[in-house]
């Protein structure tokens, strides 16, 4: 898939540069399997000297219009598909989130939610819960988790794609 799909992302890489200052790709601590941290990489959407914040807490207006698009298409996740091959990471499974969310990981500690590879994309994801309610967030996460199957993991990902 990384191969596949390495043409979008260096295109995406070219737009980035080439429409605000910085890195095309960047890596951030996140939370995986077990609380253990690891480099996530993404495309960058944000401008270059953007806080280090969960995306709900990011200042107005951080986000590049190259970003707006990246984001919305979902091909800003794409470098991620890096994070999977070397089993950081799943295509789906709960969102990884940054090592300052301590409500959230402790949430989802609690519900068993870190004994699972974090995803690309998520059953949260697709029903629009973000991060900014820790508590809905870590519940859909070990939901997912009772319920996973292949065919549920299918949906997730056409739904990633295929949102109304």
């Amino acid at each position: 898939m990384l191969t596949v799909m390495s043409p979008v992302v260096l295109i995406a890489m070219l737009a980035v540069r080439a429409t605000s200052p910085g890195p095309a790709i960047f890596s951030q601590p996140r939370v995986g399997r077990s609380g253990a941290v690891f480099a996530c990489h993404k495309l960058r959407t944000m401008h270059r000297n953007t806080p280090s914040l969960p995306t709900h807490e990011a200042p107005a207006g951080s986000v590049t219009a190259v970003g707006r698009v990246l984001r919305a298409t979902k091909i800003d996740e794409l470098p991620q598909l890096w994070n999977v091959l070397k089993g950081e990471m799943s295509l789906v499974g709960p969102r990884p989130c940054l090592p300052t969310q301590t409500e959230l990981i402790g949430h989802r500690r609690r519900l068993g939610v870190l004994s699972a590879l974090p995803g690309i994309t998520g059953l949260a994801q697709i029903k629009g819960i973000d991060m900014s309610d820790p508590k809905l967030c870590a519940e859909t996460d070990a939901a997912y988790l009772k319920a996973a199957s292949i065919g549920l993991d299918l949906r997730i990902l056409l739904g990633t794609f295929y949102r109304a």
